[in-house]
């Protein structure tokens, strides 16, 4: 490998499509969207999250998400509520269909970076996640000053 395909950022990138695909092929037997299977991951994690909060979750505009969560509302996984103090902002619940379905297309994604990390050991998977951690968090402070 060299030049461009030796790059981290074409490897990170790379990586990501790769991996985008395979899930995508992990969620369809679950009739599930990458952006849909995000919200309910995060709705497992932390209740009562609003559109904006979902769609920076998500990495889908805030429109797009209106979309995402009225499709998964019509299929009874997910239910919205006002916020008590903001009328207007909605916040998102997990039905126990929503939290049935989250467990059974988690397995698919574990199976799936489980697959992704198979040939790394145990202390390369801890410094990969750490490498990258701080790769974001470098281009992230970049972009505040």
């Amino acid at each position: 490998m060299s030049g461009t395909t030796a790059r981290p950022g074409y490897l990170i990138k790379r990586a990501q499509i790769v991996l985008h695909e395979a899930m995508v092929t992990a969620l369809a037997p679950h009739g599930l969207t990458v952006p849909q299977y995000a919200v309910l991951t995060a709705l497992g994690e932390e209740p009562g999250l609003s559109n904006a909060e979902l769609a920076r979750r998500a990495f889908v505009t805030p429109q797009s998400m209106n979309v995402v969560l009225r499709e998964l509302e019509e299929r009874k996984l997910l239910s919205r509520r006002p916020h008590p103090q903001h009328r207007k902002v909605l916040q998102a619940e997990l039905t126990a269909g929503g939290r049935d379905l989250l467990d059974a297309a988690g397995a698919a994604v574990d199976g799936v970076e489980s697959r992704m990390l198979a040939g790394l050991a145990p202390q390369a998977r801890a410094r990969l996640a750490g490498a990258l951690a701080a790769c974001i968090d470098a281009l992230a402070a970049d972009g505040r000053r």
